[in-house]
């Protein structure tokens, strides 16, 4: 079914456009990223698990490819992947003429020492955006998350290096508790819905499509919200499929090995909430690097607020007039500048 308007709305609460069948234009049909659906999942009880399982399925990798790269930012998942590199791997950093990306370099050259991983720097600029971006929204028939445009080019980047396969950190977070703001607290529908919409479609489009369905699928008895179903049904499809699409427009295989990984026990949310998010990846962590302090996360770096500090909003019709652009975020105007490009190309 063809309805612009709900996919606008979709796409701004969520950056994705989460029912089935509804299409911007006809003839379009965009992927959705399927999470955990596989019956063969790595059992996790503790750390040594999660670390034997990385092991066997790198192992595995390097049957099949000789050269393997990772995408390495600052934090503890890819941290933790590049420890069962060897020595020689390709290695791919995001940089950019701010400073957003300081500490995730920093951090990086680190695991890269000593690893003995050659580290390659991706420098992004708005530059980047314009040339990128057209080409991401092309393959999968819709505006996307403003990393897709970084990973489409540390894509490209590797490919010229000869890394026939690319390993990320991604899922980590669904699988292991990293959302912690997310599962900070019990929350209304009303709560989470503004806790979580990433840009509410009311305040920026002309004709919003209230998206309040999604949000009620995962609502408790008692009028709270499942977040942990709600993690694993849509911010996991959501984050998944941007990874997907964009190694999918540069035609790069990549490998996610901690989205095979399925806990035996529930998340301690109680332990989350006390501020050790990620509990059983912090413990792997200080396993692969007992000389350095667990960094707290970050999430992956985009230079986005510096890039869309003085834009003026968006000019189509399909976006409100009277947008309070300077209450928005750097992600935020991210989306209204992708969703326009994305209608000029395709309208």
């Amino acid at each position: 079914m063809v309805d612009k308007n709900f996919c606008l709305s979709s796409y701004m609460a969520f950056r994705y456009i989460w029912k089935d069948g509804m299409e911007f234009y006809p003839g379009f049909r965009h992927r959705k990223y399927e999470f955990n659906q596989k019956q063969d999942l790595i059992p996790v009880y503790d750390a040594s698990d999660i670390d034997a399982g990385i092991k066997v399925q790198i192992d595995k990798l390097y049957q099949q490819y000789d050269n393997i790269g990772i995408m390495l930012s600052g934090g503890m998942d890819s941290a933790i992947l590049a420890a069962y590199l060897k020595p020689g791997s390709h290695a791919y950093t995001f940089t950019s003429d701010t400073d957003v990306f300081d500490e995730d370099l920093n951090r990086a050259r680190y695991y890269c020492s000593k690893y003995g991983l050659v580290h390659h720097l991706v420098p992004v600029s708005f530059e980047d955006y314009k040339k990128y971006t057209p080409i991401v929204v092309a393959n999968n028939f819709m505006p996307v998350h403003s990393i897709e445009p970084q990973i489409y080019k540390a894509a490209i980047m590797a490919k010229k290096d000869g890394v026939e396969i690319l390993v990320t950190g991604e899922s980590a977070d669904g699988v292991f508790g990293g959302l912690d703001g997310l599962l900070s607290k019990d929350w209304t529908l009303g709560e989470f819905m503004q806790r979580y919409n990433f840009l509410d479609p009311s305040k920026v489009l002309s004709a919003p499509v209230d998206q309040t369905e999604l949000y009620e699928k995962h609502l408790r008895s008692d009028g709270t919200v499942d977040v942990i179903s709600f993690i694993s049904d849509v911010f996991c499809i959501e984050s998944g499929g941007s990874y997907q699409n964009a190694f999918a427009a540069a035609k790069m295989p990549y490998y996610v090995p901690y989205a095979n990984f399925k806990l035996m026990e529930s998340l301690d949310i109680e332990r989350i909430r006390k501020g050790e998010s990620k509990y059983l990846i912090r413990a792997l962590y200080a396993m692969k690097y007992p000389e350095r302090e667990i960094p707290e996360k970050i999430p992956m770096p985009r230079p986005v607020d510096e890039i869309f500090r003085n834009w003026s909003g968006p000019q189509r019709s399909e976006f409100r007039r009277d947008i309070d652009m300077a209450s928005l975020t750097g992600n935020q105007k991210w989306q209204l500048w992708c969703a326009e490009l994305f209608l000029n190309l395709f309208d």
